[in-house]
């Protein structure tokens, strides 16, 4: 991401930073993060993952004690709740990347091998305005995903394999048309029952099956839309193949997008995290609302040499639905 109208980040006096120990295996301990936000002046709060804690509302009981800053240690899932606190206050916030992924942080160019070099936001950083989404009332940095796409965030082996459980599961799930029945209407599209749905905030770069690819901007003001069909393994694997994913609809809108389901509630998978939504889920974006602090030098989001992760997920699916696909044509 390019620092379009960046600004001096200065000014935060009462800084306030969640850590996540457990995420991404261990991160923020291994990193120290919190003793290294403490050294800054920053107050620290560590989850402690033997007691239920509703971080939202941590975040904003922080906010009216005076908190100037919030910032999240952690992955996706949680720098997404705290993220809606910071923008709806005004704040600004800090991405420190101590998770598995971190493909928000990855889009803003962040240092995800050492998370620690976020923190120098705080003596030598820049602001970006980025856009949120939503579905429904809860806020996203990355996407909001239904059916297939839902199904790998619900399965349990999900948080410990992403790629591993893709590659099981999608292919599957794609040819016997497994999970709820889905419309997807934006303006004046519409989509009749795909299998697979992604709502992304801001599009992804390419056509890609998996959301797993680059975002080129966070500050769009657009929705991306994934829908995805398939009629048989055989199909299915075709589409895998094919870089242009012919069976795919792909769109970038300022549109609220609705997504219509033949039941009260929907499992969705929201930046990661397997939650129900009541439908029909209504998303939109809110552009430049989120005001992100990240050190003026950072790696950036295309280093030579960078390949698309999509593709080797693409190339492993492919494999697995066309070893399905030929069992069913022998059997």
């Amino acid at each position: 991401m390019t620092d379009n109208e960046s600004r001096p980040a200065t000014g935060a006096l009462r800084p306030y930073l969640i850590v996540n120990p457990h995420s991404g295996g261990g991160k923020a301990s291994r990193f120290r993060i919190a003793e290294r936000a403490r050294a800054v002046g920053a107050e620290v709060f560590v989850i402690d993952h033997s007691q239920p804690q509703d971080l939202a509302a941590l975040a904003r009981g922080a906010v009216d004690d005076g908190a100037d800053l919030l910032g999240v240690a952690g992955g996706d899932g949680t720098q997404a709740l705290v993220a809606e606190v910071a923008a709806d206050s005004g704040l600004p916030f800090m991405v420190i990347p101590a998770g598995t992924r971190n493909h928000f942080a990855m889009d803003l160019g962040l240092d995800r091998q050492d998370p620690s070099a976020a923190l120098e936001a705080f003596t030598d950083g820049v602001e970006l305005r980025v856009d949120l989404g939503y579905a429904g009332e809860r806020a996203f940095v990355n996407n909001v995903s239904f059916g297939a796409y839902a199904a790998l965030v619900q399965d349990p082996a999900y948080r410990a394999d992403k790629i591993g459980t893709m590659v099981r599961i999608l292919p599957e799930f794609l040819a016997r048309h497994a999970g709820p029945q889905l419309v997807v209407r934006a303006g004046p599209l519409t989509v009749d029952r795909p299998d697979a749905v992604l709502v992304s905030n801001n599009p992804y770069q390419i056509d890609d099956p998996a959301g797993l690819d680059r975002r080129t901007q966070l500050d769009s003001g657009l929705l991306g839309i994934l829908a995805a069909r398939a009629e048989t393994p055989a199909e299915t694997a075709a589409r895998l193949r094919s870089g242009q994913m012919h069976g795919l609809t792909r769109l970038a809108t300022p549109d609220d997008v609705v997504i219509d389901v033949d039941a009260p509630l929907v499992p969705v998978g929201l930046d990661g995290e397997a939650v129900t939504l009541r439908t029909p889920v209504r998303c939109r974006i809110s552009p430049q609302v989120l005001r992100v602090w990240v050190p003026r030098h950072r790696p950036g989001v295309a280093p030579t040499g960078w390949r698309p992760p999509g593709r080797a997920v693409v190339q492993r699916a492919t494999s697995r639905v066309r070893r399905g696909a030929h069992g069913r044509h022998t059997d």
